[in-house]
């Protein structure tokens, strides 16, 4: 299949293609289609390109459109005429290939977005592309999509989560005049995995009513099942607290499939080059290192310890906490005995033999390094973060 996407550089466009590629390349098997060609037009491609693929192309993705322009009429001819150009360029070459149109929720004209010049281009745009499918029988798919967001999307310019993601990892001032107005938004890759259903004749079909979307047989317009709502102050709350992340190292509760989720993927990809890494606090002595590396709200904390050759560790028994012991790098030996017997169950670990070893609850417990050369280097994960003021944490000699 050939695909044609025009607004190729734009956020949507960008992320499309990037897809596209990827199943084109074939390191994306699983959509269940077979992408052979990636028309990519955009603002420095030429009329002769459009030509020449709108000749070729077996699906067109119209994603190309004014967002803020100089003047108001930019809006009419960057949304409706280059919709005119495309439609144009198809019938002359007798192609009734599958289109898809980006609109916006603003194209309803109601409430808001009553007197909205972008609403009336983009109204303009989808009756066009309608009116299109009626007269030549292409399968036409117009989407009216609400906020979007996700990596790649320009700060500053049309989405209130990409200019508050730039504006708190760059600790730059931003304003929030009502926290209480709520959005409905849409991740770029829930939209990217629709589009690539509309490949498969598998689109989403609705009717719209004023911005609500009921699913109906045969209506006119498309929709993207999975979106999400939130109030601009939840948004900055929880930027606030990703921002955090690397001083409590605490992991936000980020539920599959949530918008806390994607929103949390969306804010690391405005981290600047000097906050992509940072520092950890490691405990060293005289044995080796103890660093904590994560924490979470209801799975407890992981660390790493190193312990240097011949060294022991350990010699503790937890009455409710335990513990997963992984070495990664060395050789070296687990030791656990339930308190009160003499009983020593041990376990032989290395690098080379990757495993996990449960520490158990009322097992005093150590972690010995058996080589004489090279330091051994072990996962801990603890069901619970560690608190000092109850460690549960009791000394005892394994042997």
């Amino acid at each position: 299949m050939k695909i044609l996407v025009t607004g190729a550089k734009g956020f949507v466009g960008k992320n499309l293609c990037a897809q596209l590629n990827n199943i084109h390349d074939g390191k994306a098997s699983s959509y269940g289609v077979e992408v052979t060609e990636v028309y990519e037009y955009d603002l420095d491609s030429t009329q002769e390109q459009l030509d020449a693929w709108c000749a070729q192309a077996d699906f067109v993705f119209n994603l190309a459109g004014v967002n803020r322009p100089q003047n108001q009429e930019e809006f009419m001819a960057g949304n409706f005429g280059f919709a005119s150009t495309l439609l144009d360029t198809l019938k002359k070459h007798r192609n009734t290939c599958p289109v898809m149109l980006s609109s916006s929720q603003q194209a309803s004209l109601t409430g808001r977005f009553g007197n909205s010049e972008y609403g009336r281009s983009k109204k303009a745009g989808e009756d066009l592309f309608l009116q299109y499918g009626e007269d030549t029988g292409a399968r036409v798919l117009v989407y009216r999509f609400p906020n979007l967001f996700g990596k790649w999307c320009r700060p500053n310019y049309n989405s209130a989560v990409a200019t508050f993601c730039n504006a708190v990892v760059n600790v730059l001032p931003y304003t929030v005049n009502d926290p209480s107005v709520e959005l409905e938004l849409l991740y770029i890759d829930d939209l990217v995995d629709e589009m690539i259903a509309c490949l498969r004749g598998q689109e989403h079909r609705c009717e719209f009513d004023g911005l609500g979307v009921f699913p109906m047989k045969d209506c006119r317009y498309c929709y993207v099942p999975t979106t999400h709502k939130a109030t601009l102050g939840e948004i900055v709350d929880l930027l606030n607290k990703f921002a955090e992340q690397p001083k409590t190292l605490m992991i936000p509760e980020i539920p599959e499939n949530s918008f806390a989720k994607k929103l949390y993927s969306t804010y690391l990809s405005y981290l600047p080059k000097e906050k992509v890494a940072f520092p950890l606090k490691m405990n060293v002595d005289d044995r080796g290192s103890f660093t904590e590396l994560i924490h979470t709200l209801n799975a407890g904390q992981v660390s790493i310890n190193i312990s240097k050759p011949g060294i022991s560790k350990g010699q503790h028994w937890h009455n409710t906490k335990w513990e997963f012991f992984i070495v990664v790098a060395g050789h070296g030996l687990i030791q656990e005995r339930k308190i009160g017997t003499d009983e020593v169950l041990e376990f032989e670990v290395s690098g080379d033999n990757i495993q996990c070893v449960h520490m158990l609850p009322g097992y005093t417990h150590n972690i010995i390094n058996l080589s004489q050369t090279d330091n051994l280097v072990t996962v801990m994960w603890a069901n619970e973060q560690f608190n000092p003021n109850k460690p549960d944490t009791y000394f005892e000699p394994v042997e």
